[in-house]
């Protein structure tokens, strides 16, 4: 028997669902449109998922029968007892005019990751900032874990990274026109599974398989060499983690003694060229930034380093970088040597050619997708206008009124006195 079936989109791509007689949804199955659906979210209809949810609202014990701030040592060892909805919002509300009236806005903290839904309307981080700025405002957060680092150093270089995500060279034209793929961080099919806002159709796999079948060489230097699947052959550099900046340097060390850079794209489409030179050749420090220096670095071989510059040179190159790199003590550096090793090679803006910030994080980079952004919810205007870097939120909570460097600012952090976390 044929049951009726609709359409529902999450973070791991389109799911058919399949309802009952009753109309009760009873499973998923993959979009027979989507060329390598993912199997997550096929899950989420499973009893396994339903017993982990927080069913009902629930109060910490003491705060429940004393107030706000009764007992805080029991914090972590005390239960919580379940409400009724009614009483649970009376309480929250409560709790918010209370810390609102002493302390005001900048004492609330409007934390939500975001990734709980998909939806525009169901979207956590989307209602709950809607909600408090209609009751004036709150401390907020700047970035994501996942971007920390590149979203504060890109549009200081070339773009920010929203541009840069959506600009990327699609995997027919990197099919058709380029001759070598060069990958710091792999393109992990495993990452490209998900995108925030939800996945539509999986491009990543065939994207790379069309490539090899295509010619297209390819070079992943990585840790692990399980990161790029093409379904033929990668040549593997085995790479020390956190060292790839090094090895950058030395790929434009030799192209830059070696005469193979493009000095008419540098001066055309770049500024800070002569600022750099001096610190690749070592006239700044007595160190040439050469294979043979990023050799003991990377444990890559000088010699392989030196090769493989002249083969990007010499043929139409992408170069491409994983978020992790940037996910690192002074994870910046690798991105912006990236940046300048593309800009060397002169190929930004060719067909097949250029750079990747980068291909496999999740499923947007590479994929056709439309030009212009889905519906929101309005969320308003925020009254309060300090914010923290993403990942000090503990910094925060344990230091108000202390300094944080961002992005050449000197931030305070503000003397929070109730979180609001809601999606994740």
């Amino acid at each position: 028997m044929t049951h009726q079936r609709t359409l529902t989109t999450a973070h791991w791509g389109v799911y058919e669902v399949e309802y009952d007689d009753a109309g009760q949804a009873v499973r998923l199955h993959p979009f027979s449109k989507d060329p390598d659906p993912s199997p997550i979210g096929l899950h989420m209809l499973s009893d396994e998922v339903a017993r982990l949810r927080v069913r009902r609202p629930a109060v910490r014990k003491s705060w429940l029968e004393h107030g706000p701030g009764s007992h805080p040592e029991r914090r972590g060892q005390e239960p919580f007892v379940e409400v009724p909805w009614d009483e649970a919002l009376d309480l929250v509300a409560k709790e918010l005019a209370r810390v609102k009236a002493q302390h005001t806005n900048r004492a609330i903290f409007g934390g939500s990751y975001g990734w709980s839904s998909a939806g525009r309307f169901h979207h956590a981080q989307s209602q709950v900032h809607r909600f408090l700025n209609a009751i004036g405002g709150y401390v907020r957060h700047q970035d994501s874990y996942s971007l920390g680092a590149a979203r504060v150093l890109m549009p200081h270089i070339v773009a920010t990274m929203e541009e840069l995500m959506s600009m990327h060279t699609g995997w027919d034209v990197l099919a058709k026109d380029c001759k070598l793929f060069v990958t710091f961080g792999g393109v992990p099919r495993k990452n490209a599974q998900i995108n925030a806002g939800g996945a539509t159709l999986h491009h990543v796999k065939g994207g790379l398989y069309a490539m090899r079948e295509a010619g297209v060489r390819f070079v992943n230097a990585t840790p692990t060499g399980e990161d790029l699947d093409n379904g033929g052959d990668v040549e593997w550099l085995a790479i020390r983690p956190n060292t790839d900046a090094a090895m950058i340097l030395a790929l434009c060390h030799t192209l830059f003694v070696e005469k193979l850079y493009d000095r008419e794209f540098l001066d055309r489409c770049t500024v800070g060229f002569d600022k750099f030179t001096p610190y690749l050749s070592g006239e700044t420090d007595g160190q040439p930034k050469d294979a043979a220096w990023a050799e003991k670095i990377t444990g890559i071989p000088a010699h392989r380093i030196t090769a493989l510059a002249r083969e990007m040179a010499a043929t139409r190159t992408t170069v491409s970088i994983g978020w992790s790199l940037q996910r690192s003590h002074h994870g910046e550096q690798p991105f912006w040597a990236l940046i300048t090793l593309a800009c060397m090679l002169g190929q930004i803006g060719l067909p097949g050619g250029g750079f990747g910030v980068g291909y496999g994080p999740v499923n947007l980079m590479g994929s056709a997708h439309p030009k212009y952004s889905g519906p929101t919810l309005p969320q308003g205007t925020n009254a309060v206008k300090d914010f923290i870097p993403v990942a000090r939120f503990t910094d925060m909570l344990l230091n108000p009124g202390g300094k944080v460097s961002y992005n050449g600012q000197l931030l305070t952090y503000p003397d929070i006195r109730l979180v609001y976390w809601a999606g994740g």
